[in-house]
Order: C-alpha cells, then structure tokens, then sequence
C-alpha cells in the first residue's frame, strides 16, 4: 500500500467567546494544518498539527506547513503501513519539527487502522476503557470568575482541572488558588499550569504558599534546568510538560527525580508512535500522564482519545482536548465531544473521523 499523494490543508479554528487566555497569550481563532494522505489503494489517512500561536512553543503553523512542505515529497512511494521506515525518511528529509511530522504520523495510523478494519487505540495495544476522562483547563481570571468557572465545571462532571496561572503577580495566583479550594470538591483533583511563565522565586513562593492545599505543579518555569534547581524547595509533585521535548528529556527527567508526572502533547513529540513509548515508560516506572496537544479539532481530539484509552486508568491523567473552547467540528455526526467530563472512543476504523473536506484551504499538493 504505497503513498501515492500528500495533501496539506490550512483552517482557522474559531474559539468560543472572547478569547482564549494563557500566561503568554490571548487567542481569537487558531490557525491548524491539516495533511492527507492517499495511498495507491484508495485509502486515505488524516493527521493534524496546531501549535497555540507562535509563542507557547517553539512551533508556528507556516513554520509546519513549510516543514510538510520539505518532508512530503520525499515520502512518496513509501509503505504507508510501514510507519517506522516512513518516520526514518522523515527524519533524513529535515531535522526536527517533530510537531509537523506528528501529522503524517497520525494519518498513517489512521490509514492502518482503515486497512485492517480496526480502530487506532486496538493498534496501539487495546483500548483499557471504552469512555476516557477528560479535564478543563480553567483561564487566568480573577478570582471571582474562576471561582464561578470551577464550580460550573466541576457540576459538568470533571473530576480534574487545571488552573491557568502566571502571567501576573504571584499574590493574585495565590488568592485565586485559595479562593478556588474554598468550593473546589474532594474528589476534584487540581494542577496549577504556569504554561513555562513563573520565575524560579514565584514558582517557592507560590507552592511554599499553598502548601496545605492538595494540588500539582505543571511547568512551572520556562526550562527543565530552572525546574531541577528548585524540585527540593517545593511542597508539591511536579508534573513537566512544555520541556519534554523528545523521549531522552522524559527519560532523563524521571532519573533525576524532577518529574512526578507529565502533560504529554502528542505532536509535540513527533505523533502516535512515540507516545506509545511514552507510555510504556510511564507505565515501566510507574508514572501518571495526560494525553493531549496544544489545539486543534477532531483529528487531533481522536489521536488524543485514542492514545488516552489505552493507558492504565491509575495512571491516566485524562485527556484535554479543545472541543468545548472551539466551535463546529470537522465531522458533524462522528466529531469528538466531552459528555459529563468524559469522551467516548470513536467507534472506527482508523481515528473513527471523516472529515468534511471542503472546511479547510488546500495549500499544497505531492504526488
């Protein structure tokens, strides 16, 4: 089954209300790339890149569709089932951009799951459960509107939130965070989320602060060195997301007793294929994870959803997708969506999702 044509798409993502508020940014719509890939047989595939603007990461939307742009004409003629020799060619075509190749990663997933009439997560190894937690990431606000954000979301049926902090002075989080655990329930689990924004004094001041509140950590500061010099100094786990870049940071973060835990995004990591190491290495020493990425719609949600069933429900952190801060879906009967503060996995084959093409602008064609 040979790649016969690659095609990327661009769409703007809209976002529900005003904005999407983060420590570094505020966003009205985002901008994903989408890439499709046929095979000689008919079968095509889909996969989905959207980094969160050009400075939550080092990764930008023309910045993957100029890296699609260098790797597809080069995996043409290929085995689409022979995703790790695909992955081998991409890495001879361009170094790094991981984000942009996670999406020719995941529409070949998707190709053999459609293959063999089986959904992703039973390729990946079998799905643990068939509906999947997810968890809502709540804006930096102030304290009265998260406040009323926790209580409307925790009523919803999320069982995990994540509150966004920094960005501001580290008093303002702090009275946020104590003001949110005066109504926030027992069995609602919290991570604070710094998003890389707090200096290494905030990040003690603010755990040092709230050290009789029961929550978790997650990037509290911008690099993994900064993180390592303060983990002692801290009364809380900390969870690692933005610097786990490529699997020897993950690895070496758990040899050094810095990460507790982690915000796994898919494409940040170069798609399906090394989060399902990820996995095993999480499940090896004993380590919860969430299964995520920065943005985007259906094809994104389906791979998170996908990958997030089939890890270990006591190491499941849940999965964060974007469904409830963007509007419309790619596909209008099948699109993914949060029920109760939990996802079904899509039925299948493949990612489960056929898109409605005509949504998106063609940007490029090979083959």
């Amino acid at each position: 089954m040979k790649i016969s044509h690659v095609h990327i798409y661009q769409y703007d993502l809209p976002v529900v209300g005003a904005s999407y508020k983060m420590s570094h940014s505020e966003l009205t719509a985002l901008d994903t790339t989408l890439v499709e890939i046929v095979t000689d047989s008919g079968i095509s595939g889909f996969g989905e890149t959207c980094p969160v603007g050009p400075v939550y990461a080092p990764a930008h939307a023309p910045g993957a569709r100029a890296a699609l742009g260098e790797i597809a004409p080069r995996v043409i003629g290929l085995d689409a089932l022979c995703i790790d020799l695909v992955a081998a060619r991409m890495d001879q075509s361009l170094a790094g951009h991981s984000y942009a190749k996670a999406a020719i990663d995941i529409a070949l997933w998707d190709i053999a799951g459609k293959a063999s009439g089986r959904r992703v997560c039973d390729l990946l190894g079998g799905a643990q459960r068939e509906r999947v937690p997810s968890y809502y990431a709540v804006n930096v606000g102030a304290p009265d509107e998260v406040v009323r954000m926790v209580r409307q979301k925790q009523d919803e049926g999320f069982t995990r939130l994540q509150l966004k902090v920094g960005g501001r002075d580290v008093e303002q989080d702090i009275e946020v965070v104590r003001k949110v655990f005066e109504v926030i329930r027992p069995d609602v689990r919290l991570a604070l989320d710094a998003n890389r924004s707090l200096t290494t004094r905030d990040a003690i001041q603010l755990s040092r602060a709230c050290a009789d509140l029961t929550l978790v950590l997650e990037q509290p500061c911008a690099t993994y060195d900064e993180i390592k010099s303060i983990k002692p100094l801290l009364c809380h786990p900390v969870y690692l997301d933005e610097s786990t870049v490529d699997l020897n940071l993950t690895m070496r973060s758990i040899y050094d007793g810095v990460a507790d835990g982690f915000g796994m995004k898919v494409t940040r990591l170069g798609g399906l294929s090394v989060m399902r190491t990820v996995r095993e290495i999480c499940r090896a020493t004993n380590r919860p994870m969430s299964c995520d990425d920065s943005w985007g719609g259906d094809i994104i949600a389906a791979a998170c959803v996908h990958m997030g069933a089939t890890i270990a429900p006591q190491l499941s952190e849940g999965v964060w997708i974007a469904d409830p801060y963007i509007d419309g879906n790619y596909d209008a009967e099948n699109g993914i969506s949060i029920t109760d503060g939990w996802i079904d996995v899509p039925a299948g084959p493949g990612l489960g999702i056929t898109p409605d093409k005509s949504q998106w602008a063609l940007q490029a064609s090979f083959g």
